[in-house]
Formats: C-alpha cells, structure tokens, sequence
C-alpha cells in the first residue's frame, strides 16, 4: 500500500523510512521539501548597504488544503491557528525576515510551520460541565447578603 501524498508529494509514514528529503512534523507525518516553496524577497527595516541589494527575507508557501497527509480535522483547527497566514484556498504563507542571512531565515520559517502543523495535530480536550455544589451556593448568598446590607447602610437616615 502506498502512502497519501500530498501535494506534491508529503508522505504519511507507517513505520517506513522514504530516502527523500524531508521535513519531519510528526512521527506519522512528514512533509518532503518539493510540497514547500520558498521565495526571498528583501528584509524590511534597518540593514545599512546589504538591506536594497540582497534578499534575505524568506516566503514560505504550503499547499495545506491539497495535502492529503493532513486529516480533514487537523486542517480545520490549522485553519484556526494560521489566521490570517492561511488564504482563502487553504495555502499557509509564513515570511521570516529576523535573521540577516537567507539560509537562517528558511530554518526559521520551515519550523514555524512544523510548529504551527504540530500545535494543530493536539486535539483540544472537551469540557465537561459542572455544577456548582450546594456549598458554594451557600457562601454566594451569603457574600450578596452582606453586601446588600452594607449597600443599605449607606441610604439617607430618615428621623421618625
């Protein structure tokens, strides 16, 4: 059986080992570095004579909506966790430009987006509702109590 792929070309690993190069997110899924583009566009802000001639800035791109390593649930809480980093078609776009050289700013930018994929992958826990107990009920009361009679203190005092 062959694993899914994803667009163009992650792979959802049992047990096996691909000899691709490829960005590890999970112990199920990895992504190999073909599914991401980068594209370096200049940095903003200071830099002094490097700043307008090299571009060091990195784009990032993922095709997460057409990844088929990335279960329906999990590309719905990515959704949510990408914001305004994911497009209307389901493609998360990180820039990183902290550091001065190309090359620690891809780093950068491929581990926000394996971080980004691994936060997504928790399934949040489900609250259970629960009932105050009568005792609390009791001390809640009583602190209205007081205060409604401290609040009452405070009126005009009537001569009769």
């Amino acid at each position: 059986m062959k694993p899914p792929v994803c667009a163009p070309g992650a792979f959802v690993l049992p047990d096996r080992v691909y000899d691709a190069a490829m960005i590890e997110v999970s112990r199920n899924i990895r992504l190999p570095d073909e599914a991401v583009q980068f594209k370096f566009i200049r940095a903003s802000g200071p830099g002094g004579q490097n700043v307008n001639k090299v571009e060091t800035a990195v784009q990032l791109r993922f095709d997460a909506a057409n990844c088929e390593a990335i279960r329906p649930e999990v590309f719905a809480r990515l959704r949510a966790l990408a914001g305004s980093r994911m497009t209307q078609a389901g493609e998360i776009v990180l820039t990183a430009e902290k550091y001065r050289s190309q090359e620690r700013n891809r780093e950068d930018a491929v581990e926000r987006l394996v971080n980004l994929i691994r936060d997504a992958l928790v399934v949040p826990k489900k609250r259970r509702p629960t009932r105050p107990t009568m005792a609390s009920k009791k001390r809640r009361l009583e602190g209205k109590k007081q205060r409604s009679e401290t609040k009452k203190g405070r009126g005009r005092v009537r001569l009769d």
